[in-house]
């Protein structure tokens, strides 16, 4: 199964009001693996960045005053991204920006929908942990994924680490069970030959009643008896007298 974990970063909140992606990150993960194949570009907005936005990721507008536009890239995102499923911590609006993107183009390819299947890590997220924090931060300090590079938000860092914390999250608990080879190939792996454990022998020690307590035991059954009618369980049946035969005349 291929993956693409993706973010964004953008000049705003509201695509609506022509607010732009300036910043793409993706990673590729190839059946649970992270391969190593990333999608990541600054972009030329065409636009001013909000403040609110620039204290978020520390990206100022002049620094992209040489970036290509999103319709230069358009192609190659799209070849990186397709049939593949996105993972993407609150996809709703990464996924409005793109879509306000992609609606820019005269390609026929309009919408993510077309492209992609989504899967919003968020909601995945408030799923598992209901009631509590599941932005990135909460959930790297809760799966232990190191976010100590995380001083402002950036799409290629924030991927990664969000690839991370996915897998934490996905992963299940690994079998216990041992087979027969399972337990062949440990022993192959094993720095030192397994060894069977050997038990010292103990002797059984049987301690045996005294007159007096034997005395007291046999007591203690004819009172039980007594009380029961006959019916103590512990009492040993009497023996059962031969059967008599009538002599001949």
């Amino acid at each position: 199964m291929r993956q693409i974990v993706l973010d964004t970063e953008t000049t705003g909140l509201e695509p609506e009001l022509n607010h732009r992606i300036i910043e793409i990150g993706c990673v590729e993960i190839l059946n649970r693996r992270v391969t190593g194949r990333t999608f990541h570009r600054y972009l030329n907005p065409e636009r001013a960045i909000d403040e609110g936005a620039m204290s978020v990721h520390g990206i100022k507008r002049a620094d992209l005053d040489d970036k290509p536009k999103f319709a230069e890239i358009a192609a190659e995102l799209i070849e990186f991204i397709k049939d593949a499923e996105l993972v993407i911590h609150n996809a709703a609006f990464d996924v409005a920006f793109l879509d306000h993107e992609l609606g820019k183009l005269p390609a026929e390819i309009r919408r993510v929908a077309s492209l992609c299947r989504v899967l919003d890590s968020l909601e995945l997220a408030r799923s598992m942990h209901p009631g509590q924090r599941n932005n990135l931060d909460a959930l790297c300090k809760r799966y232990e994924v190191d976010n100590s590079r995380r001083d402002l938000h950036g799409a290629l860092l924030d991927a990664q680490i969000l690839a991370e914390v996915y897998l934490a999250m996905t992963g299940g608990q690994v079998g216990l069970a041992l087979t027969e080879t399972s337990t062949s190939t440990l022993a192959a792996n094993s720095a030192e030959p397994m060894r069977a454990l050997v038990r010292t022998a103990v002797p059984l020690v049987v301690v045996m009643a005294t007159e007096e307590e034997a005395g007291a035991h046999e007591a203690m059954l004819k009172i039980i008896a007594k009380a029961s009618g006959g019916k103590c369980l512990w009492q040993p049946a009497a023996p059962i007298a031969p059967a008599q035969t009538a002599s001949s005349a």
